[in-house]
């Protein structure tokens, strides 16, 4: 089973917010998924972003793979490395 780290869509219609969860690569962006890690809110200014970084890590060192848009937000928030 693939394993992906990834952003599922909740909140009203035109009020969108998000959450970080693992998931099956192979299933809906909006279904089932083994953990939540944090949660990711753009419309707020400043942007807000909350992540769990021990569990972060630790699907990471299981072998879960970020989508890009988590991967960034690990990045500013210091669990990933910095971009060359």
């Amino acid at each position: 089973m693939a394993v992906r780290i990834r952003l599922t869509r909740v909140g009203a219609t035109k009020q969108p917010s998000y959450r970080l969860v693992v998931a099956d690569s192979r299933g809906a962006r909006d279904g089932r998924s083994l953990d939540t890690i944090g949660h990711y809110n753009p419309r707020t200014d400043p942007v807000e972003v909350r992540i769990d970084v021990d569990k972060a890590k630790s699907w990471l060192s299981k072998g879960a793979q970020p989508s890009d848009t988590v991967a960034r937000l690990f990045r500013s928030a210091g669990i990933l490395p910095a971009a060359k």
